[in-house]
């Protein structure tokens, strides 16, 4: 296989405080952050605080009003959703509350209503909006977040899982409390490093699109050597990482996911 491009990926954004010998995710400066219709993840407030702009798709603007003070307990209500204010609310709006809507539109949140299009998930429709439409510093290396995309209704699930290889230029990463998934494009040779605090030691690579007629790995357990893999065939589930890097190399699109390990985060 021809030499490709290299690309890092880190999840040290989930870590509680940067620390001296893992920066926050230095290939991705910006941030922005996707809430959809499921609980709140218990890091919700830890990835608020840290991006730059916050979108809620429909419905995550129930699970933000009602979520947030539930993930804070011991702080004042109203304050945490006044605190917790999302900068814009997009989708089809048919799950929103509307005392939430009014709440957060008296508050100055941009409500969208993209009702009249219904041929594109409401994931599609904020990751475009973010991605062509809103003014973020450093956006050529922006990282989209989302909370919510796994779990919970199977289509839904595959929707947004589909929504990663429909935007396979873009850093999109699916967040729940019990793992994370983003997209290992087939042009770039890729680095993972691992944040053994938070993530691990289970993974998985999924061919995506197409089947892959050659994968090779390192720093799992059980590497890939020129590997087929596909639908049908060989998939590569319940891997464990045993290296600080994973590296990775494709000749197609594949989905990496990792556990997340239940960290206590402090608020």
């Amino acid at each position: 296989m021809a030499p490709t491009p290299a690309m890092s990926h880190s999840s040290a954004f989930l870590l509680p405080s940067p620390s001296s010998s893992s920066s926050v995710a230095p290939d991705c400066a910006a941030y922005a952050l996707l809430v959809l219709n499921q609980r709140l993840p218990r890091f919700a407030p830890l990835l608020w605080d840290r991006a730059q702009v916050r979108v809620c798709v429909d419905g995550g603007a129930n699970r933000v009003f009602d979520g947030m003070p539930e993930l804070l307990t011991g702080q004042d209500p109203d304050e945490v959703r006044c605190r917790y204010k999302p900068d814009v609310i997009k989708g089809d709006l048919d799950s929103i509350r509307s005392e939430v809507k009014e709440y957060y539109s008296n508050m100055g949140t941009k409500i969208v209503d993209e009702s009249h299009d219904q041929d594109t998930t409401d994931l599609h429709k904020c990751i475009a909006f973010i991605t062509e439409n809103l003014a973020i510093p450093n956006k050529s290396n922006l990282c989209v977040l989302v909370l919510g995309a796994l779990g919970g209704r199977f289509d839904h699930e595959m929707g947004n899982i589909n929504v990663l290889h429909l935007f396979p230029n873009n850093r999109i990463i699916l967040l729940s409390d019990d793992c994370l998934i983003f997209l290992l494009p087939s042009k770039h040779t890729h680095n993972i490093h691992i944040e053994r605090s938070i993530e691990g030691p289970h993974c998985g690579l999924i061919p995506i699109g197409a089947p892959s007629t050659t994968t090779t790995t390192t720093g799992l357990r059980w590497n890939l050597d020129n590997t087929c893999m596909s639908f049908g065939g060989l998939i590569s589930t319940s891997n464990i990482v045993e290296e600080e890097c994973v590296t990775v190399i494709s000749d197609s699109d594949l989905i990496w996911t990792i556990s997340l390990r239940r960290h206590s985060y402090n608020m």
